[in-house]
């Protein structure tokens, strides 16, 4: 996990390694090329875990509507670097994430992440206030 420095609207909070897909890039390739620029780890066969949707009525603490693919590997190789440009890095026990400071949706779904299957949700926020959020009632099928 990453315990955010950046003057961005995740400072102070906790966060899994990613960002952005890049043009001609597809998910599975950004969570591969994240995590080796924000960890100096390289991830082998990520799973697709979950699809989540972050609307913007206007005052999303995000500025516009987001869509994150969260991906799931325990394969990796490398070494984790102690200078991420992001934050502080620091290896969590799967326990102890719920309790972290972080956004309330992350604390939702992240158990969620550990279970079999995909699943996909949707977080509605005010600022840094959760207003309301839904998981699909089934697992998704790829």
């Amino acid at each position: 996990m990453i315990h955010r420095e950046k003057e961005d609207e995740h400072k102070g909070l906790w966060l899994a390694p990613g960002g952005k897909v890049e043009p001609n890039e597809a998910p599975f390739e950004t969570a591969v090329r994240e995590m080796l620029e924000e960890t100096g780890l390289k991830i082998e066969d990520p799973e697709l875990k979950a699809v989540l949707s972050f609307p913007d009525q206007g005052d999303s603490p995000f500025g516009d509507e987001w869509h994150v693919f969260v991906f799931y590997s325990n394969c990796y190789s490398g070494t984790l670097t102690e200078d991420c440009p992001e934050g502080q890095l620091e290896w969590i026990p799967k326990d102890n994430l719920t309790e972290l400071a972080s956004w309330e949706g992350d604390r939702l779904f992240t158990p969620k992440i550990l279970e079999p299957g995909c699943f996909s949700a949707k977080f509605l926020y005010s600022g840094k206030t959760l207003l309301d959020y839904t998981f699909s009632k089934s697992k998704l099928r790829l």
